[in-house]
Parts: C-alpha cells; sequence; structure tokens
C-alpha cells in the first residue's frame, strides 16, 4: 500500500509542479506535500531528513533565481522599484493568459508570463513619464529577465519533483 500513496504523492506533486509556469508557489506545494507525507509514514521511513532539506534548499534557491533574474533584468534596465513590483502582477496575468492565447502547451504560460511582466513595466514607466524608448528597454530588460527566472525556477522544480520520485521508490 505504501507505493500506491508513494505514486499518488509523486501524481500529486507533477500537478504541484505546473502551477510554477503560472507564477504559483508549486515548488514549495511539492516540498510542503513530502514533508506531510513524510510526517504520515514517518514509521515507514519513506524520506530521510537530508532528502526533505535538500528539497527544501533547491526550492528556496528556486525562489532566489526567480527574483533575482526578474529584479535584474527590471533594474538592470533601469526601471524603477514601481515597475518591477507591477512585473510581478503582469507575470501572473501574462501566465494566465498566455495558456489560453498561445496554443503551445507549458510554454504559453511561460511566454505571456514574460510578455506581462515587460508590458507591467513598459506601461509603468511610461505612466511616470519616461520617453517611448527607454520605456520600451525597460520592459523588455523585464520580461526577459522574467523569463531566465522562471526557466530556472521550472528547472529546479523538476530536480525536486525527481529527487522526490526517487526517493520515494529508493529501498
Amino acid at each position: 500500500m505504501l507505493y500506491v500513496w508513494s505514486s499518488i504523492l509523486i501524481v500529486l506533486n507533477a500537478g504541484w509542479l505546473l502551477l510554477v509556469l503560472f507564477g504559483l508557489p508549486g515548488n514549495w506545494l511539492m516540498v510542503l506535500s513530502t514533508c506531510l507525507f513524510a510526517w504520515w509514514q514517518w514509521d515507514q521511513r519513506v524520506f530521510s531528513g537530508w532528502t526533505l532539506v535538500a528539497i527544501t534548499a533547491l526550492a528556496l534557491l528556486g525562489e532566489l533565481i526567480e527574483f533575482l533574474a526578474g529584479m535584474l533584468g527590471a533594474r538592470g534596465s533601469g526601471a524603477s522599484w514601481r515597475a518591477s513590483i507591477a512585473a510581478v502582477f503582469g507575470a501572473i496575468l501574462g501566465a494566465v493568459l498566455g495558456t489560453f492565447v498561445i496554443p503551445v502547451p507549458l510554454l504559453g504560460a511561460v511566454i505571456g508570463a514574460s510578455i506581462g511582466a515587460g508590458l507591467a513595466v513598459w506601461a509603468t514607466e511610461a505612466a511616470r513619464g519616461e520617453a517611448a524608448e527607454h520605456s520600451l528597454r525597460r520592459g523588455v530588460g523585464a520580461g526577459v529577465g522574467q523569463f531566465f527566472g522562471t526557466a530556472g525556477k521550472i528547472m529546479l522544480g523538476l530536480v525536486i519533483w525527481l529527487v522526490i520520485a526517487i526517493a520515494a521508490f529508493w529501498p
């Protein structure tokens, strides 16, 4: 029966991983689900404490990469703090819309998030009265940063998922 529950955990975590594409905390939901499963089945010793520490550290690293890439993309191109905050909301909205507007599975959400972040920065900077070419450059910087940040976080999410999947069935 333990293998059935472990299989359910792996499938659930795959669903959580998909949420990362939409700017949602899928990596943290994988960590939480796995920690709860480990606590529930602690007498079975499915996951070691080191495994739980490792996936938590990977989730933290994913957040750091996403934050730094998005922030460096926006700030590196000269965007204001207000525009950098707008980029976060633009990325979430863009990811949701990109899923439906760009019919490429999974990639539509990532592209949508990048476009959404870029448009949010561009609009915020333009509303502040910045010159069109400066606003556009800052929007592109935010979009590129968002793309690489999301890609890095997804890659680490895949590593988290693999660590959990291997540890769940490793004797």
